[in-house]
């Protein structure tokens, strides 16, 4: 897969949550911190003001889409007098795959919201680049993909059908990825940005990047990737640390223990195997490799789940 497509596939853990309710004046909610998630807010109909976790409230109005990647809390009401609801369930109780929330007569407002858990022990280093807060407001030209998955999301949650449960959920993942491929063009076009978004808009370092994300398995070296990006293995050395944060080698083990952990998470495949694929050629030198990325051995990490923080992870 390629480099966009793999960080949503790795970083996401069961199965995301969304709904679509509606709502009429007066309304206030208060909507608290997730530590380990990720959600959003999209404005079908109405409007509403948004008290985001720093700076001042924003106007929503409909179209308007609002993404929190880092689970940060946050206020939503019909106006700046309204009495705030305090949540009555915390973000770990259980939840439907989906639901819908109406009111007697016509609403003033009706919201489509979502969330998706991390697993912060392979949260992907892009995730770290994000703002505490994405804002795309439709008047500004909100893209086509992003406006399409939100109206069928919308309509599936409103009337579910024979698959609901697959439908909604794969539009969640079409959701969260249109959101962020936005947010990414959008960032190319401001000569200052750095880190991440400048990566991805990079030809070199972007082609170096899909070619591990598709191939982990693969004995590169820094000459090859360099060749890949059209550079000399010097050049190409620096501008790959200095967009990703780390060596070109560095970021190659790294990924390849993180697509390790998720195949440990998420098949049942032996662990010669798992060693194999990733690039290892014993599964010795995997376990060895994996203990000293995850602090654990493949098969405990199997049983027991990553216990590592976000932050160890994400350190260069």
């Amino acid at each position: 897969m390629d480099v966009l497509s793999d960080v949503i596939a790795i970083m996401r853990t069961g199965e995301p949550r969304s709904a679509r309710v509606e709502l009429r004046a007066p309304w206030g909610q208060r909507f608290p911190a997730a530590p380990g998630s990720a959600g959003f807010q999209v404005v079908l109909q109405g409007s509403s003001r948004l008290l985001p976790p720093s700076g001042e409230p924003i106007m929503l109005s409909a179209g308007d889409v609002v993404f929190f990647p880092h689970g940060h809390g946050y206020v939503m009401a019909d106006a700046p007098d309204t009495p705030i609801a305090e949540c009555d369930h915390g973000p770990a109780d259980p939840a439907p795959l989906f639901a819908s929330a109406s009111v007697d007569g016509p609403p003033t407002t009706v919201l489509l919201c979502g969330g998706y858990r991390l697993d912060p022990g392979l949260a992907h280093p892009i995730l770290a680049d994000l703002p505490d807060m994405i804002y795309l407001p439709a008047r500004l030209g909100l893209r086509t993909e992003v406006r399409t998955a939100v109206e069928l999301l919308g309509a599936e949650i409103r009337r579910p059908r024979l698959g609901a449960d697959t439908v909604v959920s794969s539009l969640l993942d079409l959701l969260l990825l249109y959101i962020l491929r936005a947010w990414f063009d959008a960032e190319r076009g401001h000569c200052e940005v750095g880190g991440w978004a400048r990566a991805l808009a990079d030809p070199g370092v972007s082609a170096a990047l899909d070619a591990v994300h598709r191939d982990p398995a693969h004995p590169w070296t820094v000459q090859e990737l360099g060749a890949l990006a059209g550079l000399s293995r010097a050049a190409f050395s620096r501008r790959f640390s200095t967009l990703v944060g780390r060596s070109p080698l560095a970021y190659v083990t790294w990924w390849r223990l993180a697509t390790a952990a998720r195949l440990l998470r998420q098949s049942e495949a032996a662990l010669g195997e798992i060693a194999a694929r990733v690039g290892y050629g014993s599964e010795f030198a995997f376990a060895t490799a994996f203990k000293r990325e995850h602090g654990m051995a493949p098969g405990r990490y199997r049983r027991e789940g990553c216990p590592v923080p976000a932050k160890e992870v994400l350190k260069t």
